[in-house]
Formats: structure tokens, C-alpha cells, sequence
């Protein structure tokens, strides 16, 4: 990608974020997911079959993914350059989150000012997998701070450390394999053999960008005048505690600038689930911090955007 197609990309999903109603492509890739899994998986199969019906479908939805965009984009590039620079700032766009995860987590924060715990347990509960019936103003502060954190990196940083390695074909595999480790990498017992190739393959890529965003998020600290001693503490210490091998490095930079503790206990269908602690427990958290910490995300969104825009010009 050109300097200005990648500064368009980011500038376009700053101010349109997700319209309503529009024909996203990860929409499109989650609907070939859900077609290629009636196809692909028989729960009777033996667990060997169902590992390789998992990594057909991670392989068929990755390159198809990819493939289509550079086709598209190559095609347009036939017609007119402009045309092929077009498509790959609206592929690009799409890739990334910034505007969208801004935009749903203040629908809460909203609710929340407004008093309505009942409307903010039913908002936030469309962005975690976790029961929110139950959680008070703290414990939907807690689940906003996590998802910030986590998406931040999914969302954010690592459509943009692919944008600038491979451009959109390959920020959009990269969305493609995102897309499918929330379908059927998530350890049910539908999906235990046969999401476990899409959910490894998400782990290995997003290795790197999840620790440049704990690293984004420390500089972001800097500059706002936040702990980021602390964001750089509590990231080394406690970012390798969490089950994920990565999301636990955004959670811990933004818990030790903050100065809260994330994870504990939580309730997925019913079952209390207990999650390793992150960060100390200086101060409970509140409304306050949950702005602070988007806050903090808009920060490390624009630190990682001068950063890719830099990479683009000298590579």
C-alpha cells in the first residue's frame, strides 16, 4: 500500500466507523464460515477427521479471503490505477475497528450515566461472550476495559501491522482467520477438535501485534500523562498469566496505566469461570476509568498509525 491509501484507510474508518446496513466483508466471511461448516463437520466424526474437516475450513476461508480482495483489487488495477487504489483504501477501511469500538463501548458508558444498569448489562452484553444478567456497574466496567484492551489489538493494531506487511489481501486473511476463531474457535464442545486449527493459526497471528499494542498502549500512557511505568510493569509481569497467549499483554499495559485490576471471576452460560488477576487493585473501577481507557485506545490507535504510515514510507 501507498502512504495515502494507508492514511485514507485509517482516516475513512475514523469518521465512518460501521454503517449500519453495510455489506462489511467479515459479515460475508461469517456467512461462508457457517456454509462450509454444515458441509465440513459431522460431531459423530472421530476427533483425527474432525481436526482436518477444521483445518479445511480454516484454509478455505484464509486464502479465499486473501485471494479475493488481490483479485479484486488486481482486476480494478486493469481498468484504471485509480479505480485498484479505490478498492484498496475500501478494503483497508474495512479491515479496521477503531471508530466502531469507540462507538460501542460509549453506548454503554452512556447507559451507565443515565442509570440504566438493566439497558448497560444488555449493550455490553452484545460485545462479551460472558453472562452479563448479573453484573453490577464495576463488573460491566471490568467486561469494557477487557474487550477495549483485547480488541484494541484485534481491531486495531493488527489490521495495521498487516496493511503494512501485505496490504488488504492479507489484512483481510488475517480478518478472515479473526472471524473464525470467534465462530469455532471457542472451546465448546461442538467446536473442540474441530475449531482447534482456526483457533491455534489466530494465536500464531496475532503473537506479535498483541505485544506491539501492550507497547502502544505504554507509549500511549506516556503521552497522557498515565502510569506508564506501570503499563510497562504490569504488561511483563502479568500479560503471559492469561489462558490466551496474547491477549493478556493489552489487558495488563492498560490495568497497571490505570491502576485496576482485571480478570477474576466470571459466568459463561451459568458456569463460573475463574480468570488469572492482572494489575493491582489501587482503586475499583469505574466509569471514569472505562473513559480513561478509551481514551487510552484512541491514544495507542493513533501511536500505531504514525508508526505504520513511517513503515510504509521506508520499506
Amino acid at each position: 500500500m501507498t502512504v495515502f491509501e494507508l492514511s485514507a484507510a485509517y482516516i475513512a474508518d475514523l469518521i465512518i466507523g460501521d454503517p449500519h446496513g453495510y455489506p462489511h466483508p467479515v459479515k460475508l466471511i461469517g456467512k461462508a464460515v457457517q456454509a462450509l461448516e454444515r458441509k465440513l463437520l459431522n460431531t459423530n466424526d472421530p476427533p483425527l477427521k474432525q481436526y482436518l474437516s477444521g483445518g479445511i475450513l480454516a484454509l478455505l476461508v484464509v486464502t479465499g479471503a486473501g485471494l479475493s480482495v488481490w483479485g479484486i483489487v488486481h482486476a480494478f488495477q486493469w481498468v484504471h490505477p485509480w479505480l485498484s487504489s479505490l478498492a484498496t483504501v475500501s478494503f483497508a477501511y474495512t479491515t479496521l475497528a477503531t471508530r466502531n469500538l469507540y462507538d460501542e463501548v460509549r453506548k454503554v458508558t452512556n447507559l451507565l450515566e443515565e442509570r440504566d444498569l438493566t439497558g448497560a448489562r444488555q449493550r455490553v452484553g452484545l460485545l462479551v461472550s460472558r453472562d452479563t444478567d448479573h453484573l453490577d456497574e464495576q463488573g460491566i466496567g471490568r467486561a469494557l476495559i477487557e474487550t477495549v484492551s483485547e480488541n484494541t489489538s484485534d481491531g486495531i493494531i493488527a489490521p495495521l501491522f498487516y496493511l503494512a506487511i501485505g496490504g488488504p489481501s492479507l489484512a483481510m486473511a488475517y480478518k478472515a482467520l479473526n472471524t473464525l476463531d470467534s465462530m469455532v474457535g471457542y472451546k465448546n464442545e461442538r467446536h473442540r477438535f474441530f475449531g482447534w486449527a482456526s483457533a491455534r493459526a489466530d494465536d500464531l497471528a496475532n503473537l506479535i501485534p498483541a505485544r506491539l499494542t501492550a507497547f502502544f498502549y505504554v507509549l500511549s500512557a506516556f503521552f497522557l500523562r498515565k502510569n506508564w511505568r506501570g503499563a510497562w510493569k504490569i504488561a511483563w509481569r502479568d500479560g503471559r498469566k492469561n489462558t490466551s497467549p496474547n491477549s493478556g499483554y493489552p489487558e495488563a499495559a492498560v490495568a497497571g496505566a490505570l491502576g485496576i485490576q482485571l480478570g477474576g471471576e466470571n459466568l459463561y452460560f451459568g458456569k463460573a469461570v475463574e480468570k488469572p488477576l492482572i494489575g493491582e487493585d489501587e482503586k475499583p473501577i469505574r466509569l471514569n476509568e472505562v473513559r480513561e481507557s478509551l481514551r487510552l485506545m484512541m491514544g495507542a490507535s493513533f501511536i500505531a498509525a504514525i508508526v505504520t504510515v513511517l513503515v510504509t514510507i521506508f520499506i
